[in-house]
């Protein structure tokens, strides 16, 4: 189905919805306790959420406490945790990576021009004299007839790598999904695909616009320890990115005569290109196995309590890190702490309202900010069956100022549940669009998309467009300000003297309601034709 589906099919199912049971009262979300928990949440003294962490300790507690106040049954069997094993790996890398060139020797600075980790729990990893070879994209589609990898022994070579895909360079519709990012065109696959491929090293060129977000937040995001599951699935040995600065002085170095590597990348018959230079850098590593958490609160439905509606949010942040401006704590206010007090407030409601004749699940996933890991275990262990969970809606990143007119559903067009929170939209007088900005490739960028693999519709939506008082102008200002200034920042602290939260709130009443329609129903929300996770729920 297209995505830009047509009134009269929206029409025609709330039509066709008219006749279903209808909930006459709704519980309504208190903006109190949304306060109050995001405040909390965000405090200095759960130390930036960080995973493996006193932070860590504090939030799960905290979260524990607070399903356990409002009545909810542990969601584990006895246990509101679910067990996350993780291995941490806090890296030293070399402060220069050594590039030598028919052109001459020269070095890129650890954090300037380069970050590097790596996924391997050994005391020392690194590349010694690895072959650079041009990647493009890293792409390996079949569907599409594409792949970048063809033709080369990649074993101790490193792939260097653009970020995005071929559509987003060109606008052109017809190649890849044109200007909608796809999953090849993010970071965790192009990792994923040279470990596939056997390179030793995997180096991501940044560039801000493909990548929706600048240098800042890679330096943040790609530096310190860093969490992974344990994991047999291939490797490379480095994975790292470059500035756009240091990227030029590579190709700079090349000695091969095309230099206009970016072109060379969109041509569909594309082959790797030896770079002719070869890099060394090393990392060694202190290495920690532990456990984190997921949190799991159940309201057991009252006629089909072995049907599950799903509601997440992950409770981490980034802890301490490096300071900016004094400050190291990295608290997390809009990213994730919205979202978590959003779990609490909705929960609240349902137990305040009317009760659900399906289960109403809340779980907060660990570890999102090192690659949605907490729920890529849980889409791996499901403590409830993915075959009778209804859909998944998700909580990411709440930060509208004000009421918002519209609800922007990131990955519309994929499943039914986009009329569900059509219907409740219209109601709070709102109109629905897509995400304005799919290149930036927002679906595969929260938990919802650990659901989604696995069969589960899922809603991942905000109002953050257009204000009923404040102009869309305005509103992109302030969403490029956070983006540029706060986002995986210390900054993104709480103030409840300036923050407006009457925005949240009414998204999280509309989360709340759509929750609350599902859990009437005797119907499971379908994937649309076209939708690449439609196979998954169909083999359940």
């Amino acid at each position: 189905m297209n995505k830009y589906f047509g009134v009269l099919f929206l029409i025609a199912f709330l039509g066709c919805k008219s006749g279903d049971k209808e909930t006459n009262k709704v519980g309504e979300i208190s903006q109190e306790t949304l306060a109050k928990h995001i405040e909390r949440l965000a405090s200095d003294e759960f130390m930036g959420r960080m995973p493996f962490s006193e932070g860590e300790d504090k939030t799960v507690r905290y979260l524990e406490e607070e399903f356990s106040k409002l009545g909810l049954s542990p969601g584990n069997g006895e246990s509101y945790f679910q067990e996350v094993p993780l291995v941490e790996i806090t890296g030293t890398v070399s402060e220069k990576m050594k590039i030598s060139s028919p052109k001459g020797d020269f070095d890129l600075n650890f954090f300037k021009d380069f970050v590097a980790l790596t996924l391997k729990p050994e005391d020392s990893v690194g590349l010694e004299n690895s072959e650079l070879v041009f990647a493009g994209y890293g792409i390996v589609a079949p569907e599409y007839g594409w792949n970048d990898y063809d033709g080369i022994d990649w074993e101790g070579k490193t792939a260097v790598v653009l970020i995005n895909d071929p559509g987003f360079a060109t606008k052109d519709s017809t190649l890849f999904k044109g200007n909608e990012m796809t999953y090849y065109g993010r970071w965790t696959y192009k990792y994923e695909e040279a470990g596939r491929q056997g390179a030793a090293g995997v180096i991501i060129i940044h560039e801000t616009a493909p990548a929706s977000y600048g240098w800042n937040v890679v330096q943040s995001s790609w530096t310190g320890a860093k969490l992974n599951l344990e994991s047999d699935a291939p490797v490379a040995d480095i994975q790292g990115w470059v500035s756009q600065d240091a990227a030029k002085r590579l190709f700079d170095a090349s000695p091969i005569e095309n230099k206009n590597f970016n072109e060379l990348a969109l041509e569909k018959d594309f082959k790797p290109i030896p770079m002719g230079m070869k890099a060394s850098v090393e990392i060694k590593n202190e290495i920690k196995r532990n456990t984190s958490k997921n949190v799991i609160a159940l309201l057991e439905g009252t006629t089909r309590k072995d049907e599950y509606i799903i509601y997440s949010a992950h409770w981490d942040h980034l802890g301490i890190g490096r300071p900016v401006d004094g400050d190291s704590i990295y608290n997390g206010a809009v990213d994730n702490a919205s979202g978590t007090a959003g779990l609490l407030a909705i929960a609240e409601a349902f137990k305040k309202g009317p009760q659900p004749e399906r289960s109403i699940v809340f779980i907060a996933v660990t570890a999102e900010e090192q690659g949605l890991l907490g729920s890529a275990y849980y889409a791996e262990n499901p403590v409830f069956p993915p075959e009778n969970t209804v859909a998944n809606i998700n909580m990411d990143a709440l930060k509208s100022p004000g009421k918002m007119k519209d609800l922007t559903i990131t990955g519309f067009g994929h499943s039914e549940m986009d009329q569900y929170a059509t219907e409740i939209a219209q109601k709070q007088g709102r109109y629905v669009i897509p995400d304005p900005a799919p290149e930036k490739g927002y679906f595969y960028r929260s938990d919802h998309f650990n659901f989604a693999k696995i069969g589960i519709p899922a809603l991942y939506a905000s109002g953050s467009n257009e204000g009923f008082d404040i102009g869309a102008d305005s509103i992109k200002i302030l969403n490029d300000e956070y983006s540029a200034n706060k986002y995986h920042q210390p900054s993104d602290e709480y103030d409840p003297e300036t923050t407006d939260l009457s925005g949240v709130l009414f998204d999280l009443q509309l989360f709340y309601e759509v929750g609350l329609q599902l859990s009437t129903e005797n119907t499971f929300p379908k994937w649309n034709e076209g939708s690449e996770f439609k196979a998954a729920r169909e083999r359940k």
